[in-house]
C-alpha cells in the first residue's frame, strides 16, 4: 500500500492499528452475515462482521468459532443497543395482521409476542468470544461494558448518524465511528428511533462534518459499492470504509437468487425507507409490499420488535416461494454496483481500483 497521498496515508494508519491489509470492512447486517462471506472478506484483507441481533448467545460463540477455523480471525462482532419495550396496541395490531393476510398466510395474535435475545447474555458471549473490535448501533454500549472491553484489548466501533452522536461516542470510549449515511441498506442507526427518518443525513455532508468533529478515526458506510465510493469517502476524511450491500451479490452471502438478483437491478430511486417489516425504519428494495405498507391508507406498523414478529409468516413464505415482492429485501441507494463475484476478489479489486484514481 503506498503512502504518497494523505488521504493513503491515513488509511494505511488504521490497517496497520487494527491488523488488516485493506481499509474495508464488511458491514454487520443480521440475517445476511454467513461466516463464509466474513471469513472471504478477512482472508482477502478487509475485516468480517456478524450482525449478532437475532442470535442467542450460543450461536455468538458459534459463528465467531466458524469464523476464526476458516480466516484469520480479522472480524467485528456487532449489536443493536436495545430500545425499552414496546407499547403494545392490540387493535391496531390486528388491523396491521388483517393487512397481512392479503401478502401471505394468515398471521396469529401471538406473532406480535417475540422477544428478542437477551442483550446481557449477548454481550457476554461476545466478550467471551474475544474479537478483536465489538461496534455497536442505536445507541453506546453502558460504560460497565466499554472498561470490560478495553481491559480485554478489544476496539469500540461505535455507529453513528449526525455530528451530536459522533461526539457523544468518542466522549464515551469509542476507538472509532462508524458514520452512516441515509443512503445505507437495512436499518438507519440512529440513537433514538423517534427521530430517525426525520434526521437522516447523506453520506457526503455527514462524513467531513464528522471527520472534523471527532479526533477518532472515521469509518464510511453508506452507499458505497464500488471504488469511486470508497476513493470519495477517503478524500473526505474517512481512515476506512464498510460496505454492505455490495457484499450481498457475492456467492459468500448464501442470499436468495431472487433478492441478490433485484440488488443489482435497483436505481437509487428504487428503493425506499420503510418501518414495515421490523417496526425500525429500514431502506430497502421498493417491492410491492414495502411500496403498499407505506401507502397512506395502509395501517401504521407496530413497534420493533412486534413488527418484526407480526411480518415473520409473510417474509418465511416469500423466501421459500422465491418472491421478491415479499421479501425483507434491504438494500442501499448504490445496489447497482454490487458485483456478483467472490468476495476475496471483489475486497482486494475494489481496493486496487481505489488507489488508482486521483487524490
Amino acid at each position: 500500500m503506498t503512502a504518497q497521498r494523505p488521504e493513503l496515508a491515513r488509511a494505511e494508519a488504521f490497517c496497520e492499528a487494527h491488523g488488516l491489509r485493506v481499509p474495508i470492512l464488511l458491514a454487520p447486517m443480521a440475517g445476511a452475515c454467513p461466516p463464509s462471506l466474513s471469513i472471504a472478506v478477512a482472508n482477502a484483507g478487509g475485516l468480517g462482521a456478524c450482525g449478532a441481533l437475532l442470535i442467542q448467545p450460543a450461536a455468538i460463540a458459534a459463528w465467531a468459532a466458524e469464523a476464526r477455523a476458516g480466516g484469520n480471525g480479522a472480524f467485528q462482532l456487532n449489536l443493536w443497543i436495545p430500545d425499552p419495550p414496546p407499547v403494545r396496541d392490540p387493535l391496531a395490531e390486528g388491523k396491521t395482521r388483517a393487512f397481512l393476510s392479503a401478502w401471505g398466510p394468515d398471521v396469529p395474535p401471538e406473532a406480535g409476542d417475540v422477544t428478542p435475545p437477551d442483550f446481557k447474555a449477548q454481550c457476554e458471549a461476545m466478550l467471551d468470544a474475544g474479537p478483536p473490535i465489538i461496534s455497536s448501533i442505536m445507541g453506546l454500549y453502558p460504560p460497565d461494558f466499554v472498561a470490560r472491553m478495553k481491559a480485554r484489548g478489544i476496539k469500540w466501533f461505535a455507529t453513528v448518524t449526525t455530528v451530536a452522536e459522533a461526539r457523544a461516542a468518542e466522549a464515551a470510549g469509542a476507538d472509532a465511528v462508524v458514520a452512516q449515511g441515509m443512503e445505507a441498506g437495512g436499518h438507519p442507526g440512529a440513537f433514538d428511533a423517534a427521530k430517525a427518518e426525520a434526521g437522516m443525513i447523506g453520506l457526503f455532508s455527514l462524513l467531513p462534518a464528522v471527520a472534523d468533529a471527532v479526533r477518532v478515526p472515521v469509518i464510511a458506510t453508506g452507499g458505497i459499492a464500488d471504488a469511486r465510493g470508497i476513493a470519495a469517502a477517503l478524500i473526505l476524511g474517512a481512515s476506512a470504509v464498510q460496505i454492505g450491500t455490495g457484499f450481498l451479490r457475492c456467492p459468500e452471502a448464501k442470499l436468495p437468487r431472487p433478492w441478490a438478483d433485484a440488488i443489482g437491478q435497483s436505481q437509487p430511486e428504487q428503493t425506499l425507507v420503510t418501518r414495515a417489516f421490523s417496526g425500525r425504519p429500514g431502506r430497502g428494495i421498493a417491492t410491492s409490499y414495502a411500496r403498499a405498507a407505506t401507502a397512506p391508507d395502509a395501517p401504521a406498523p407496530a413497534p420493533y420488535p412486534v413488527q418484526r414478529g407480526l411480518t415473520q409468516v409473510m417474509r418465511d413464505a416469500a423466501v421459500k416461494a422465491g418472491d421478491i415482492d415479499r421479501m425483507q429485501a434491504w438494500a442501499g441507494q448504490s445496489a447497482r454496483l454490487a458485483r456478483a463475484e467472490p468476495a476475496g476478489d471483489v475486497t482486494t479489486g475494489l481496493w486496487n481500483e481505489a488507489q488508482t484514481l486521483p487524490g
